[in-house]
């Protein structure tokens, strides 16, 4: 903690919460063992970020892919969010956290969705860290919803086509009100972003580690933070003109 420059955190960390499976293996143990070790992490994360005092944390909780995997698992991952949302949730809103949920939501199963409305309603006047969570999420749909979107808009009048820009872009992205990440973090070792967020993270500073998730705790995410910070962001100009600025 002493190495770092609380004067230059990043206001938005996302997480690929990846390895909770081969952790589990190589622990011996079935694959659900590692979904549920990996939720301590979400919990040591968030205790972490709070304390550092990061703004914003996305966590990739579930793929819109992660469906086609066997059954028992995705059944389980399910059983697991809403025990977890049930036991969390208290503690959570306790603490001043704010929570949002991103993706496409209506493939969860009904008491999934019952338990996030619950969760959002809750917590909504926070004004702490807001985590938002990525379940059932993929971003080519993200991106697909949003053209839908502003491709209506125009068809009835209410945007020109000449006012679409970045910005009106962004406005109709499920992410809509939140700054864009500027450190994304993948464990695990595989060194891809995953159809995760892919408009959102187009200057974000990326870190992989080959730490699996269900092993990751502050000292990790200390360690992201101060790589974060020994890199130069200069966003299409020179090193020149940024230590100018």
């Amino acid at each position: 903690m002493e190495k770092l420059d609380l004067e230059r955190l990043p206001k938005h960390i996302a997480i690929i919460m990846d390895g909770n499976g081969r952790w589990a293996k190589e622990q011996g143990q079935d694959r659900l063992f590692g979904h549920y070790q990996g939720v301590v992490s979400v919990r040591k994360v968030v205790e972490a970020a709070t304390e550092i005092g990061i703004q914003y944390l996305t966590l990739y909780a579930f793929s819109t892919e992660n469906w086609d995997r066997p059954q028992e698992e995705v059944t389980g991952l399910m059983t697991l969010f809403v025990d977890t949302l049930a036991k969390e949730v208290p503690d959570l809103h306790k603490n001043n956290i704010k929570l949002h949920f991103i993706g496409n939501l209506d493939m969860l199963p009904n008491e999934a969705k019952e338990a996030l409305s619950n969760a959002t309603r809750l917590t909504a006047q926070n004004t702490g860290l807001t985590l938002i969570i990525a379940l059932s999420y993929s971003s080519r749909w993200e991106l697909v919803e949003a053209a839908k979107s502003l491709a209506i808009q125009v068809s009835k009048g209410s945007l020109a086509l000449a006012d679409i820009n970045d910005t009106v872009f962004a406005e109709n992205l499920s992410t809509k009100g939140f700054p864009d990440p500027e450190l994304m973090i993948r464990t695990s070792g595989e060194c891809r972003i995953s159809n995760f967020l892919l408009y959102q993270l187009a200057y974000a500073e990326l870190y992989f580690t080959d730490t699996r998730w269900p092993a990751f705790r502050k000292e990790d995410l200390l360690k992201a933070l101060l790589e974060y910070q020994s890199r130069e962001r200069r966003f299409g100009k020179t090193s020149e003109q940024i230590q100018i600025d």
